[in-house]
């Protein structure tokens, strides 16, 4: 099972073209600009532009950022996993809803059970600190 997973991630890896380290950092310090000018520029342009034109440009230079931070080679590797995470919850067996329901019925059930147990001792301990408590020497 180990080796099939090991596999699995040489022919992932193999698959991702990596890029540079020099152009894969000049891509992030990019994408950490862009950020840091949505969020400045928000606030430096307060009084010069309406809110919803200074939002509509925060999102578009945040969309930019993040189509650049999709052309690293983290992002190729986050993209990767992403499609890979569809497609297993595409193979997940959903439960059906009367299976649903006598789960969920059993879980209160227990839950109540439990709560009427812990209360019973609570009142067992309660009753027997306020004896010893009443008690003169």
């Amino acid at each position: 099972m180990a080796s099939e997973i090991e596999k699995k991630k040489k022919t992932a890896a193999e698959e991702v073209e990596q890029k540079s380290k020099g152009l894969n950092a000049f891509l992030w310090v990019l994408v950490v600009l862009l950020v840091a000018i949505a969020a400045v520029g928000n606030i430096y342009f307060t009084d010069q532009f309406a809110t919803p034109v200074r939002v509509i440009g925060v999102i578009l230079l945040l969309v930019v950022a993040l189509a650049l931070a999709a052309l690293t080679n983290q992002g190729k590797t986050a993209r990767t996993f992403f499609g890979e995470s569809r497609i297993e919850l595409r193979r997940i067996v959903w439960p059906t809803r009367p299976e649903t329901m006598q789960t969920t019925f059993i879980v209160m059930g227990v839950t109540v059970l439990t709560s009427l147990i812990l209360w019973g001792f609570d009142s067992i301990i309660v009753s027997l600190l306020k004896f010893l408590t009443d008690l003169r020497f």
